[in-house]
């Protein structure tokens, strides 16, 4: 009985930890290819059922929290040193803001999801993107258009507010999706 608890605690342990080679995408799946945990799975679902390819999902993910589910933004600081209020609601792997988050579920029907659900994050970038696609007529290979839209929100992409850091990350989002996809590629994923 108490080896059972170690080993279920071991396993949760593991669950909450950003993949230690993040950079190559074939190292992330085979990390997280457990029978309940498995990205690569919760990945070809997503891009079923969004039309959105593997390598911009996870690029997507990659750019907003580095595969850490419990991200958020950096707290600002009231007169230089007293910890204050987070720029905003954005939270888990998606960086899904609360009002869009709500949106999603509300939407889907999928009331249970959860923002550090890899499964469930990967599955909302996916709807987020086939959204930009139907809305603003972003291809849904087009990584550095649809990270845009995602950062700067649909009505913030079709009004152009895109400052030079998000242009930045989502030139570097676009890379990463071109590395993954040869790196899919070659291992077969």
């Amino acid at each position: 009985m108490r080896y059972a608890f170690f080993i279920a605690l071991l396993f949760l342990a593991g669950c909450g930890t950003a993949p230690s080679r993040i950079d190559n995408a074939c190292a992330i799946f085979a990390q997280r290819d457990g029978l309940f945990n498995n990205w690569a799975r919760d990945a070809k679902r997503a891009s079923r059922e969004y039309g959105v390819p593997v390598p911009v999902l996870m690029a997507t993910i990659y750019t907003e929290s580095g595969f850490r589910a419990y991200a958020r933004p950096k707290r600002t600081y009231l007169l230089g040193f007293i910890p204050w209020k987070r720029p905003s609601s954005a939270y888990g792997y998606a960086q899904a803001l609360d009002g869009t988050w709500s949106a999603y579920q509300r939407e889907t029907g999928r009331w249970a999801a959860s923002r550090t659900d890899f499964g469930d994050a990967i599955k909302f970038v996916g709807w987020y993107h086939n959204k930009s696609n139907r809305r603003n007529g972003i291809a849904l290979t087009d990584t550095y258009r649809l990270y845009l839209a995602y950062y700067a929100g649909h009505a913030g992409y079709e009004r152009g507010s895109f400052t030079s850091a998000i242009r930045a990350a989502a030139q570097r989002s676009a890379g990463i999706a071109d590395r993954y996809e040869r790196q899919l590629r070659s291992c077969g994923y």
